[in-house]
């Protein structure tokens, strides 16, 4: 039997930092967002200002980083249309990173756990990642 596929259109978030926040005022008692939980720039080298989410500068119910594990911290990725509003374009499990220019373009240095990039030793993995338009390209893992 195979499974059945379901075509959906993800739909387009006025503002990010406002539905996050709303998620978690619902599902917290108390809650602290930190200065670093919304970070505003252009992710995808289109000139447009997008939006990453770190859940770590995050705490509720007193416990910094709720969905943090072993594997790092929930970072959310938002791409703004050029129509207006934004979409989330992936999630990502990370210790943490850099935005960084490599060859002309701005792109992420994750440093993610060791599994990430099929090991198995204790050195944190690291992951250099582009954005081109909605999609995550990886250009280089050690």
């Amino acid at each position: 039997m195979m499974p059945v596929m379901a075509s959906a259109q993800q739909q387009l978030l006025q503002d990010p930092e406002m539905f996050e926040k709303g998620f978690f005022r619902k599902s917290c008692k108390t809650v602290d967002f930190g200065p670093d939980f919304v970070k505003r720039f252009d992710i995808n080298n289109d000139n447009i200002v997008d939006v990453v989410i770190d859940h770590s500068a995050l705490t509720c119910d007193g416990v910094r980083g709720p969905k943090c594990n072993q594997d790092g911290c929930p970072q959310n990725f938002y791409v703004q249309a050029k129509e207006g509003g934004y979409i989330m374009i992936a999630t990502a499990q990370v210790y943490g990173y850099d935005f960084v220019q490599y060859f002309g373009n701005m792109v992420f240095m994750f440093k993610m756990h060791p599994r990430f990039c099929e090991r198995t030793d204790a050195e944190p993995c690291e992951m250099r990642v582009r954005v081109r338009g909605t999609k995550f390209v990886t250009i280089s893992k050690k």
